[in-house]
């Protein structure tokens, strides 16, 4: 059975670089893990110094961290690329589309050609994610799949997908015996954001493309399989934005454990009223955090100089993430 952990936060806090190590770590430890970025940034590659594609790329572990024993873990990473979100989500909008050739409804492959030619619809990449979730964990190759995911808004987009979709689908099945009779006219206020559909083969069905997306809100919400962790940095803004989310994963049964403080100052230069001051400010964010979020585990990470790029910077990170 594959767990999924979930990392999510506001841009520039560091989730690429805890999704990083947290997998350096879970392999480690013997376990065999995927990192999935779904950040259009796509700096897995920087984090490992290493060659990431939009396929599970086998990624070389170093040796075991300190502390530990080594372990015959294996380690992989995923860049979802746009291309392939885009690829994906055709394939999911044209799911719809096969279900309702019977009743009379497609279009021609030039109609098709201008629809996407414009672009990804809003929410059409959160889609793709929640599809590649289901395949990635019923594939059964890693025990671990951990999310490096896009900046909040982004996330809780995904999280509300399911109910959003779910209900579309749902109401397309109920007008589609309408649609036999009314025709074109229908298709557009029937579709709505759905509208990038056309002909294709009948490998898809409208059954599936649900039962995958109930399949994704199942994994979503299981809290014996999956965690979602809020990295956030000392500031209070980031503190303000972290509630919320905490508090909107939560109205979405997302089970949120732990938060992760990342660049906290801990060890400042001697000599250095300005880094002292820092640490003292840091230190007081610490006990804000400690007080607004006294039901969660708080996991502090220090602040090291220059980015966390390679194995060497991230495995000093992951000796402090929990497995």
């Amino acid at each position: 059975m594959t767990d999924c952990i979930y990392y999510g936060g506001k841009g520039g806090v560091g989730k690429t670089t805890c999704a990083a190590a947290t997998g350096l770590s879970l392999a480690a430890a013997g376990q065999r893990t995927l990192v999935v970025s779904t950040d259009p940034a796509h700096s897995l590659s920087d984090s490992f110094e290493a060659d990431i594609d939009s396929e599970p790329t086998a990624l070389e572990l170093p040796g075991p961290l300190e502390g530990e024993p080594h372990a015959e873990g294996e380690l992989w990473g995923v860049e979802i690329d746009p291309a392939t979100q885009q690829e994906r989500y055709e394939k999911l909008a044209r799911a719809l589309a096969a279900d309702l050739r019977s009743a009379g409804i497609s279009l021609s492959d030039a109609e098709i050609e201008r629809l996407f030619s414009g672009g990804m619809p809003a929410g059409s990449d959160e889609i793709a994610a929640l599809d590649l979730l289901v395949e990635y964990v019923d594939a059964g190759e890693w025990d671990v799949i951990v999310f490096d995911t896009a900046p909040t808004g982004h996330t809780l987009r995904l999280f509300d997908m399911p109910g959003i979709m779910g209900n579309a689908l749902e109401t397309a099945q109920s007008l589609r015996g309408q649609a036999r009779r009314i025709g074109s006219a229908a298709r557009t206020a029937m579709f709505g954001p759905l509208s990038m559909l056309g002909n294709q083969d009948d490998d898809e069905s409208l059954a599936s493309f649900q039962a995958r997306l109930e399949r994704a809100r199942e994994l979503l919400a299981d809290p014996d399989r999956t965690e979602f962790r809020v990295v956030l940095i000392p500031e209070q803004m980031a503190i303000a934005e972290t509630e919320r989310l905490v508090a909107r994963l939560r109205e979405v049964d997302v089970p949120v454990e732990r938060l992760i403080v990342n660049r906290v100052l801990e060890d400042p230069h001697e000599g250095c009223p300005r880094c002292q001051s820092r640490q003292a400010r840091h230190e007081e964010r610490l006990a804000e955090i400690h007080e607004t979020f006294p039901d969660l585990e708080i996991v502090t990470l220090p602040d090291l100089e220059g980015e966390v790029h390679g194995r060497e910077s991230l495995s000093i990170i992951a000796e402090r993430m929990p497995t």
